[in-house]
């Protein structure tokens, strides 16, 4: 790999480089592994050698490496960024699914001062365009041909871009490539670079330098915010911010290097990335999800002792133990006398009391019929069990703590790096975000904000001053959320201030509420409540086919039948299961009219976020159609009454003259 900016960058003579916010000075007597994630790593390497510290499935075999191992191929790596020409303050794309190379890269990113941009594996050439331009990527890491495709049609758009380099050797093939393409470099040939005698140790040398010039100030990360609405910005999260995560966890989780983790949300989200930094901090093992859709299987097979996900996947969890039950009324009597047992134990053990004996006996038999099972599909006991990105129903939380697993619903943004508060083992209280951060503050703000301030809150937004100033005021973080903190010091969480809908009628609600009280029933899978400038709300509703094909078989409608989707009686009877649901909502959030959506909620196809939470405005834009229509007849449905109204008026009035 060579560049003509080399010879001054090895000579590490810095450059002249717009990006000094992202730099800066080491605070002298401060120990650099307790403020920067780099020397985080080499204090795990030299405390922890030949402890596993990743693992990976190929070819129906895994692939492991120790933290010695992981420590060469970071340090060879941060040889080739060197040598390279990469200077301190440089961006460097990382466009890859799960997998140890995607760390081993951000680490030696970090090593040499340089920052990482992590972007999903999902995105489009148009979303790579706006990241790479915007960021000024200079070189761009990626996993296969899929990825290097998408960036190589995009390439005359990104003239930042000096290189590729390919975790896939393959990949690297020149062969069939457009003549003006960027060069690509395979991974595994960095690592291996022959190099002449003396060569290696020069470049090391300039590392160590590099590393001594680190700062807790420094970026550690450049992530873009997946966001529900709006272009992605830089959130500039730094070193010292990302590593008072592993610090407020320390106080409340007794994490061992002998637990081990299994990682399967995107790296390139701030959830599970600064929870990948909690790992190494602590000489654990990290097993990589390369592909999300085999979660299920992975989960019972490795048995992880700590994992972290978001509220859908437990969601999932919960509906499929119904489900294996539901062709049974005695398996269903069975279930729920199990849970109930459940239940009561969780209650008298977390009131301190010892149970009975016949709490005992029947506790050891519920176990042995039903609770195990469900703690085995989700790999067994747990040192930390934990849900993020999204609100983690009440119902989700009281059904695992059946089982014997408690799940740590916390809260957080991209902006706090991400954590701002977690539930945990000594302290905990369901339907909550858990309590604050030790040494962070939370309080309310204009139409019940929640504002934030601790040491973990990001540098910025990059390259945008006037979203910065607007989303940092006086040091507090304004968060978008609404929510407050109840008396007993937990915060609660109420809904997103842009999901709040103001009707016509200026009455102002809160979507999410009446969501989850749909989804809270298993015919649903997605509920989006619309009716923001609207004279009421209405619903756009996806059933899960299960369960549509229980009505189905009720109703004697052959479901091979397309036209059997869309009969009325089918959605006569998704109404009515709507109006149960909803019926002692107050008149303002009642449901007028709604829509069955049959085509699933994916990444693909835009409807949601790489953490599953819906992105409302997609929803509400691919759907325009049919909320226009829907809202139309409502609008002559109003009219026609109003017209009736009238004439019963006036026949009124007519009879007393």
């Amino acid at each position: 790999m060579s560049n003509p900016a080399a010879d001054a960058a090895v000579r590490n003579e810095p450059r002249p480089d717009p990006a000094a916010e992202l730099l800066g000075a080491p605070v002298p007597g401060e120990d650099p592994a307790s403020v920067h994630l780099a020397h985080m790593f080499r204090r795990t390497v030299a405390t922890y050698p030949y402890r596993p510290a990743s693992r990976v499935r190929e070819d129906q075999q895994w692939r492991i490496r120790t933290y010695a191992e992981t420590g060469r191929r970071v340090q060879a790596l941060a040889r080739a960024l060197v040598e390279h020409g990469i200077a301190r303050g440089d961006r460097i794309a990382l466009f890859a699914n799960n997998c140890p190379e995607w760390i081993e890269l951000d680490l030696a990113i970090m090593t040499v001062g340089a920052v990482p941009v992590p972007i999903y594996p999902t995105s489009t050439p148009d979303q790579l365009v706006h990241i790479v331009t915007d960021a000024g990527v200079r070189i761009i890491c990626l996993a296969g041909a899929s990825e290097r495709d998408r960036v190589l049609s995009a390439a005359d758009r990104m003239p930042s871009l000096d290189a590729i380099v390919t975790i896939d050797a393959e990949a690297a093939d020149h062969t069939g490539l457009p003549a003006a393409s960027l060069p690509v470099h395979s991974l595994s040939d960095l690592v291996s670079a022959p190099r002449e005698a003396g060569e290696a140790e020069r470049l090391d040398a300039l590392v160590d330098e590099r590393m001594a010039l680190s700062a807790g100030d420094d970026v550690a990360s450049l992530i873009y915010t997946s966001g529900t609405t709006g272009a992605p910005k830089g959130v500039m999260i730094t070193h010292r911010a990302a590593m008072s995560q592993p610090a407020a966890l320390d106080e409340f989780f007794t994490i061992t290097a002998s637990d081990h983790s299994l990682c399967f949300l995107p790296l390139s989200h701030a959830l599970e990335w600064a929870w990948t930094m909690v790992i190494i901090s602590h000489g654990c093992l990290n097993t990589y999800v390369t592909n999300p859709k085999t979660v299920a299987s992975m989960l019972a097979e490795v048995r992880p002792t700590l994992f972290v996900t978001v509220p859908k996947l437990y969601e999932q969890v919960m509906t499929v133990a119904r489900e294996k039950v539901s062709d049974s009324r005695l398996k269903i009597r069975i279930f729920d006398w199990s849970l109930d047992v459940g239940r009561r134990w969780w209650q008298t053990t977390e009131a301190g009391r010892r149970p009975d004996v016949g709490l005992r006996i029947r506790h050891a038999v519920a176990d042995r019929l039903v609770l195990r099972a469900v703690r085995d599909a989700v790999g067994g006991p747990k040192t930390v069990l934990a849900a993020g990105g999204a609100p983690l129903r009440q119902e989700v939380e009281e059904f695992f703590a059946s089982i014997g697993l408690l799940i740590c619903q916390g809260y957080g943004l991209t902006e706090s790096s991400p954590l701002v508060s977690f539930n945990s083992p000594g302290a905990h209280k369901f339907g909550t975000a858990g309590k604050p951060l030790v040494g962070s503050q939370i309080k309310s703000g204009a139409e019940g904000e929640i504002l934030y301030r601790g040491p973990n809150i990001m540098k910025g937004y990059w390259n945008n001053p006037e979203a910065t100033a607007s989303t940092i005021q006086d040091g507090w973080l304004h968060t978008g959320d609404i929510g407050h903190v109840d008396d007993d010091g937990y915060l609660v969480i109420t809904d997103r201030l842009k999901d709040i809908i103001v009707t016509l009628n200026g009455k102002n609600i809160s979507p999410q509420p009446i969501e989850g009280l749909l989804l809270a029933d298993p015919l649903f899978e997605q509920a989006v409540i619309l009716g923001d400038n609207r004279p009421c709300l209405t619903l756009l509703v996806k059933p899960s086919m299960p369960h549509v094909e229980e009505i189905a078989e009720r109703l004697h409608l052959n479901l091979a039948l397309p036209e059997s989707l869309r009969s009325p009686e089918l959605a006569e009877e998704i109404r009515k299961h709507v109006a149960e649901l909803t019926a002692k909502l107050p008149n303002q959030e009642q449901i007028r009219d709604l829509r069955v959506l049959w085509e699933d909620f994916t990444q693909d196809n835009g409807l949601l976020t790489p953490t599953l939470k819906v992105r409302r405005r997609e929803v509400e834009k691919r759907f325009t159609e049919v909320i226009e229509e829907m809202y139309a007849k409502l609008a002559k449905l109003r009219k026609a009454d109003h017209q009736k109204a009238d004439h019963q008026k006036t026949d009124h009035g007519g009879g007393e003259r």
